[in-house]
């Protein structure tokens, strides 16, 4: 008796278990959100068209002078005159440094009466070789004396033409390194010459963007110390080799403008436009859903949201190319897809 009293009691147990998760159950399914099949979803659309498919890239860079050159003595010697200060603006040709010569100039002077005399040497020979007074060796050895005197003449001329330090082009003092009374050796730097009267803007190209640039191309140039101003640059060369993230330095030059000057080291960076298709039959890049390998869009018809696979081309910032699946005219979803399935009925707002 008391077995069956302990089944029965276990089995009322279990028979209010399964009605309490009934109830459970049709009550959670009460609260359960359950779409209306026939409520119209608010959706933005676009259309497919042909268009000019045109990709923009902005790169950066800084720039550089044109040439930058240390000014270094061919001559030794004390630094005599130095008529240079930095942030000073020099010609080509303009003194940098003129240093002492006066030992050079009287070994010129003791030459040039050597010279003499041995010039006076060979018109004597030359009558006594005549007269058969004289051997004629003598005759050759005094030539031979005079040419040897021209050359170390010409010598010395070259090296007092070294003491005088010019500039070998416009520009600006950037570096004084030597003072007036102090001794440089051959070779010792005196001074750094900058030319930014045109700059070089160097920026860094993907490999997926090299193409667009080719050497002579006319490109705008923007500053930030100058956000209003555009620079006309000109491509002036192309790196053959890339680093180790397949950049390529680009060097564009911008000639430089009085009335908006420019400084090596300065920020700037170029826009570059390049056109990808023509006429081409384009979508919104935010049409797409899915993966890139298996794209679909939403397509508007009858007020239905029409799920389609395309297959997509070219692609820019803002579109993609679309090769097959549309047609000119199509409505497609560009906003609004995540409240979609497959036959939605939708309204485009």
């Amino acid at each position: 008796m008391k077995r069956i009293l302990t089944v029965l009691a276990l089995i009322s147990t279990l028979g209010l278990t399964a009605w309490t998760l009934l109830n459970n159950k049709e009550a959670v399914e009460a609260r359960v959100y359950k779409p209306n099949p026939d409520q119209k979803v608010g959706v933005r659309a676009a259309t497919a068209e042909l268009r000019n498919l045109t990709q923009a890239s902005e790169f950066l860079g800084s720039f550089s002078p044109n040439r930058t050159i240390e000014i270094r003595p061919q001559a030794g010697g004390q630094i005599v005159q130095l008529p240079i200060e930095e942030g000073q603006t020099i010609g080509a040709g303009r003194l940098i440094a003129k240093l002492d010569d006066e030992q050079i100039r009287y070994q010129i002077e003791a030459l040039q009466v050597t010279l003499e005399g041995y010039q006076n040497d060979l018109k004597r020979y030359e009558t006594l070789v005549k007269g058969d007074a004289t051997p004629a060796i003598n005759l050759e050895r005094t030539q031979l004396s005079i040419r040897a005197t021209q050359a170390q003449i010409k010598q010395l001329q070259k090296q007092l033409a070294n003491t005088t330090v010019t500039a070998p082009f416009a520009g600006i003092v950037t570096e004084k390194m030597a003072e007036r009374g102090s001794v440089v050796s051959v070779g010792a730097p005196i001074a750094k010459v900058t030319d930014i009267s045109s700059l070089k803007l160097v920026v860094d190209v993907p490999e997926k963007s090299i193409n667009q640039f080719r050497v002579g191309q006319s490109i705008a140039v923007e500053t930030e110390v100058y956000p209003q101003v555009r620079f006309t640059g000109r491509v002036s060369m192309i790196s053959a080799e890339g680093d180790a993230a397949h950049n390529y330095p680009v060097e564009i030059t911008v000639r430089n403008s009085a009335a908006h000057p420019l400084r090596a080291g300065m920020y700037g960076s170029i826009a570059n436009t390049s056109q990808l298709k023509s006429q081409t039959l384009a979508i919104p890049r935010q049409a797409i859903v899915g993966s890139e390998k298996q794209p679909q869009v939403y397509v508007v018809e009858g007020g239905k949201a029409v799920l389609k696979p395309v297959k997509i081309g070219a692609t820019t910032n803002d579109y993609y190319e679309i090769i097959s699946g549309l047609t000119a005219g199509s409505q497609v979803v560009t906003s609004g897809q995540i409240n979609l399935q497959n036959g939605t009925p939708v309204v485009v707002q």
